[in-house]
């Protein structure tokens, strides 16, 4: 062999080992580098992709009862590729369509594009599908089949329906902690690729590639629903017997900031939400701004207190009921002389609040309006809060550093109410709302705690409890809330009457917000709870938070205390009568 020979021989074998390197290297990618997608598509060609729906997470009440749960239910597809008969096809067409409510016809031309996977129907109750297999078993028919899937269900319909929200034909929640934890609840669904006999039946040998869900979430709320029953109750009770144009309450603990109950009058049921109005969606607690009433002159008091500009013996003149400032005349229900801090709560003075207001000047009692969190979105874990409006003093005129310490000249939310009165009750902190205890799985995620947050430190604990002591004589005979009693505790609280604003400007004649927002026991207070009437059909002359709401918190506060099972710390009294029409102490017609 000449050296040409060798050469040429040397030439070829590399070639054809390069040949068979390439070949080998594209092997490998194949086999390791592209495994997964040519499985994938292998399977996608050949077998069904099954999804696996995740389970939606449920929400619980603090105590672990359901509030939002899921519904077995099945998706009913159809795999057209077994439809081989004309005839099977016209008669599967014709059972389906009876059995499912769907049209026969459309049905028949789905089955006769032979795809593998056709939907035919979401959300079918378990015991039809059952029916309708044991028909097609019965009349040997095949080509359908069915997956597992579930709708939303909410057990105790309106109750609690603004908090819990609902989800759409999407699965997105839409109002309340569905939208908020939407993510958080719904997890991630996984799937499968399957592979079917001539019969239809799975070989399950051959199933292809899988992914498992991943389940949504629980979240545990901090309502109580035996304390959203109480408040509900009365909720329904008066907006039956005083036909308001809206009745709101809440129940907050004031040491954590969780909210126990809260509720609003119209409601509508999340299991229907198609047939509510979007009047009756809306969750009043965080969304309408009312004039607070003097439910309001708890925050001039605590910050002229707390800079030094009256202390527990200053007296101040309260103009014997006529007060001229600014070109205009403020008013108190009565005329009164001298009083303290203490008694200008208890009498609920207009002009004692707007003098204490006055001595601090605007732009410090404007910065206590701010600190006692109006104006502000308290951060609350539901959709919609909205800030309250506050204006700041460049925006006042001659009046607002009067009216606003009465609560007029500012628009706050129910919630912003309660935690300013949380305040008062728990030494001077202001406390985020929460409505949500943890976010809790059975997989390596575990538990979430949600902790209390304390937002600002408002005023120390011996202003707090200056303004709490001057409270629960409100409460008491010779206050404006004797009707907010309850029998055995000391309770604490402000009544508030504001005349509503019209929308065409000014205030419209007659109509009236109503409030009492309060706190018990007064030595270690366990709940705030806040009650707003607006509107309600009664006689201006009784349309006051002493007469309209007083009682209402007081009916709430005694059937909470009885399942809290707190211990009566106080004699028990004989309660005034609480009737409208038998009212006529005109002790409680001022707030």
């Amino acid at each position: 062999m000449n050296k040409a020979d060798r050469t040429r021989i040397i030439i070829a074998s590399a070639v054809a080992s390069a040949i068979f390197t390439g070949f080998s290297a594209r092997l490998v990618h194949i086999h390791i580098s592209k495994h997964e997608e040519y499985s994938r598509l292998a399977a996608e060609k050949h077998t069904v992709r099954q999804v696996i729906h995740a389970k939606r997470g449920m929400i619980l009440d603090r105590n672990g009862e359901i509030l939002a749960a899921n519904l077995p239910v099945r998706t009913v597809f159809a795999d057209a590729s077994h439809i081989k008969n004309p005839q099977d096809l016209a008669d599967l067409a014709d059972l389906a369509a009876s059995r499912l409510e769907l049209d026969a016809k459309e049905l028949a031309e789905k089955f006769a594009t032979g795809k593998k996977y056709i939907v035919l129907k979401r959300q079918v109750p378990e015991q039809v599908t059952m029916d309708l297999f044991e028909e097609m078993r019965n009349r040997k028919l095949r080509g359908l089949y069915s997956e597992k899937d579930s709708i939303r269900t909410y057990p105790n319909a309106t109750m609690l329906g603004h908090i819990i929200g609902f989800l759409n034909h999407e699965r997105k929640g839409i109002q309340g902690i569905e939208r908020v934890f939407d993510a958080e609840l719904a997890g991630t669904g996984g799937y499968r690729y399957i592979e079917r006999d001539r019969t239809g039946r799975e070989i399950v040998p051959y199933r292809g590639l899988e992914v498992e869900p991943e389940h949504g979430r629980d979240v545990r709320l901090t309502i109580d629903m035996h304390l959203q029953a109480i408040l509900e109750e009365e909720l329904d009770a008066t907006y039956k017997e005083l036909s308001p144009e809206t009745v709101t309450a809440i129940l907050v603990d004031p040491k954590t900031g969780g909210i126990l109950a809260m509720g609003c009058r119209p409601a509508f049921d999340p299991n229907n939400p198609g047939g509510a109005e979007p009047e009756q969606m809306k969750n009043r607690a965080i969304i309408d701004m009312v004039e607070p009433g003097s439910t309001f002159k708890i925050v001039v008091a605590a910050a002229a207190l707390n800079e030094g500009k009256v202390d527990e013996k200053s007296s101040i003149f309260c103009e014997n009921g006529r007060f001229a400032y600014g070109g205009r005349t403020l008013r108190d229900h009565h005329g009164y002389g001298h009083m303290t801090v203490h008694d200008i709560l208890v009498k609920s003075s207009n002009i004692g609040s707007a003098k204490m207001a006055l001595m601090m000047g605007a732009d410090k009692y404007y910065e206590y309006v701010r600190r006692f969190g109006f104006g502000e979105r308290l951060g609350i874990e539901l959709p919609g809060e909205i800030p309250g409006l506050v204006h700041p003093p460049s925006r006042w005129d001659k009046l607002t550093i009067t009216r606003m310490p009465m609560g007029h000249a500012v628009a706050v939310t129910p919630l912003q109410i309660a935690m300013s009165m949380a305040v008062i009750a728990n030494g001077g902190k202001l406390m985020a709302p929460r409505v949500v205890e943890s976010l809790e799985a059975k997989d390596e995620r575990g538990t979430t705690t949600k902790t209390p947050v304390v937002l600002r430190d408002v005023v120390p604990e011996k202003t707090a409890r200056f303004v709490g002591n001057a409270l629960a004589a409100v409460t008491q005979p010779g206050g404006t809330a004797t009707y907010a009693r309850v029998n055995g505790f000391s309770v604490a609280g402000k009544t508030g009457t504001a005349q509503k604003v019209s929308p065409k400007g000014g205030y419209a004649a007659g109509k009236y917000v109503v409030s009492f927002a309060g706190f018990m026991p007064v030595e270690d207070p366990r709940f705030v709870c806040l009650v707003i009437v607006d509107d309600a059909k009664v006689p201006s002359n009784l349309n006051y938070g002493g007469l309209v709401a007083a009682p209402i918190f007081s009916r709430i506060c005694e059937k909470a205390a009885r399942y809290l099972d707190l211990t009566p710390t106080l004699p028990a009294i004989p309660l005034m009568d609480s009737s409208l029409a038998k009212n006529n102490n005109s002790t409680l017609k001022q707030d």
